[in-house]
């Protein structure tokens, strides 16, 4: 039964939560908690990020008897977590968005027994961070979500109420500056 719900579609398992099973909010859970924390970090201030990120997890939970699929549940996912933070930023009267660099994990499957590599990709990771927090709102926002959230231009244009020129035009901008900034053209 698991190994079927691992199969579903998310908007699936997102119908399926609403109809009492739990263990498809729980798959849901998972696929998105990693992306979408990253999402909230690198968007807010380190004092806010759990409790915004499990704000949104309890607004899909309030959400699962009135759930319908309009949009994939990426997007919807994305939008409210959008929309969460816009929330914050207007309490909190805050206009520029803080990376929590300080806070951000280190770079994952390096090997100990090559400190020099090590170092270099830790500072490639880090030069990386600085760039991105650099990038004014919109681009950064854009950019998080094609690779945080793994988004695609119609998506982040529908997650972030613009038309997809416009989400094109801002992922363009933010690679243009990070390739500037960081001098790596890996980044596309």
């Amino acid at each position: 039964m698991e190994c079927e719900q691992n199969e579903q579609s998310d908007e699936e398992l997102m119908m399926s939560y609403g109809d009492g099973n739990a263990d498809a909010f729980e798959i849901l859970y998972q696929r998105y908690k990693t992306p979408l924390y990253r999402f909230v970090q690198r968007q807010c201030y380190k004092q806010t990020v759990d409790e915004l990120f499990q704000d949104i997890w309890l607004k899909v939970i309030n959400a699962r008897n009135s759930y319908q699929v309009t949009a994939s549940f990426k997007t919807w996912l994305y939008h409210m977590a959008r929309n969460r933070i816009i929330d914050q930023y207007r309490k909190n009267n805050i206009r520029i968005i803080d990376n929590n660099i300080d806070d951000i994990d280190t770079v994952e499957n390096t090997s100990i027994a090559q400190p020099e590599k090590q170092l270099h990709t830790q500072t490639q990771y880090q030069t990386l961070l600085e760039a991105i927090s650099e990038l004014p709102p919109d681009q950064k926002e854009a950019f998080l979500l094609r690779e945080e959230a793994g988004l695609n231009i119609e998506q982040i244009a529908e997650t972030c109420g613009i038309n997809a020129e416009t989400a094109k035009s801002r992922l363009r901008y933010a690679i243009k500056k990070l390739r500037k900034k960081i001098g790596d053209s890996d980044y596309a």
